[in-house]
């Protein structure tokens, strides 16, 4: 099955380039807002995982002539485990209840992530001061590789500062760019995928957060040697709501996308839409009917 986790990522990092465009003021350097916005996302982890909410995922496979054959969907409570990750519970599935054996199956993987999670908190508890340094350094290293990638990007990126915009109210820079000849990205990944697509950003001018992103393939991407290949023309769609004035968080996405899988061609469009954001509290709501 088509992987559709690795859309929101990627459109996150390559919606940053595209054609190139007439630039704006001369003060308003469209490099620096992309790696000021890059940073200010990084440092949104912390306040991502602290929030609750519900994701409808549809999947819709398409024919030769591009209707839908098939169409799938998944709705998921999305919950804080702990610092680094969040819980995905399984609570629809094409808009319907889960079955008896369905349910059971949540509520094992639920108790052994949370199992995990005691876990980890026993082993920072009992610490010794060597070994809470050795983690802590471990944590700086991730910090400046999540730096140097953030420069390899900028580097990367012809970037113009196509218009001043408002949604919603917002004010925001929209930025166009295109992957800069020649460069040889640090890392492979982002050669792999930066290399070879266009997009656009929507970054609001009060806290340099993305507000909406498109991106679309200009080649295709290939994951393995044979595990599967994005065609040219994949395209995604990414906008994003403010949550109690402090973080931009997705809203809906949608994609179209084709392919192949191990062999098997695919041509395939989806949508996901997340709501019900909330303050995660040991009295928040676990468990979403919408």
């Amino acid at each position: 099955m088509f992987d559709r986790s690795m859309l929101i990522p990627c459109a996150s990092l390559c919606a940053f380039v595209c054609m190139t465009a007439p630039s704006l003021r001369a003060g308003d350097d469209p490099k620096e807002i992309l790696r000021r916005a890059l940073r200010v996302n990084a440092r949104n982890h912390e306040l991502v995982l602290a929030y609750t909410y519900v994701e409808r995922d549809e999947q819709r496979t398409l024919d030769k002539a591009g209707a839908v054959a098939q169409r799938k969907s998944t709705t998921w409570d999305v919950i804080p485990l702990r610092e680094e990750s969040h819980y995905r519970r399984l609570i629809q599935r094409d808009d319907k209840p889960l079955s008896s054996k369905e349910e059971q199956q949540q509520a094992t993987a639920r108790q052994k992530q949370e199992a995990e999670r005691q876990r980890t908190e026993a082993r920072r508890a009992a610490e010794t001061p060597e070994q809470r340094q050795k983690r802590l350094d471990a944590k700086e290293r991730a910090r400046q590789r999540e730096q140097r990638e953030i420069n390899d990007i900028v580097d990367g990126l012809d970037l113009r500062l196509a218009a001043e915009e408002q949604i919603d109210g917002v004010p925001v820079w929209l930025i166009e760019g295109a992957p800069h000849p020649g460069y040889k990205f640090q890392s492979n990944d982002l050669a792999r995928v930066l290399g070879k697509m266009k997009g656009r950003v929507w970054i609001a001018k009060g806290d340099y957060q993305p507000v909406r992103i498109d991106a679309e393939t200009i080649d295709s991407i290939s994951f393995g040697v044979v595990l599967g290949r994005l065609n040219k023309g994949m395209r995604v769609h990414l906008e994003y709501t403010h949550i109690n004035g402090e973080v931009w968080l997705p809203k809906h996405m949608t994609f179209s996308a084709s392919g192949r899988v191990l062999f098997k061609g695919l041509r395939m469009e989806g949508d996901s839409a997340f709501s019900d954001y909330r303050k995660f509290s040991v009295d928040s709501r676990l468990v979403s009917n919408q």
